[in-house]
């Protein structure tokens, strides 16, 4: 089992340590805003998650990524609980990538890869996009 711990630093704001001994600073009031919202994190930990799916499957493709950017956003419920309901990952790859091999690692991804989005997958609708930008 993983654990990760959270310690209460005063106002809404929050010191996390992960599973591997990281350690970030979260701030739930977004009117001080001195740190990211533990909702915010779920976006960013899913932007990540398909990045490195994204990246490691046209490693395997021999495809070379020159860069790579992942935009996710999304919408939440009106009433709490407040969870993710829609949510949108625009990817934007730029290198001589085959068009095929983009779409089939974005589809890995999606389908079998990336827990971040089949957790977030239970409550929300997720569009899968992408902007391959050849050099």
């Amino acid at each position: 089992m993983q654990t990760a711990k959270v310690v209460w630093t005063g106002a809404q704001k929050f010191r996390a340590t992960s599973p591997s001994g990281h350690t970030i600073h979260l701030d739930s009031d977004r009117t001080s805003n001195e740190g990211p919202g533990p909702m915010e994190l779920l976006l960013m930990a899913l932007g990540a998650c398909t990045a490195t799916d994204i990246v490691i499957i046209l490693e395997k493709k021999r495809q070379k990524v020159d860069w790579l950017e992942v935009i996710c956003s999304g919408e939440r419920a009106a009433t709490p609980p407040t969870v993710w309901k829609k949510l949108e990952i625009l990817f934007r790859i730029g290198g001589n990538l085959q068009e095929d091999a983009v779409k089939h690692a974005i589809a890995l991804s999606e389908e079998k890869y990336c827990s971040v989005a089949a957790t977030l997958k239970k409550t929300a609708t997720l569009s899968w996009k992408h902007e391959l930008i050849r050099a």
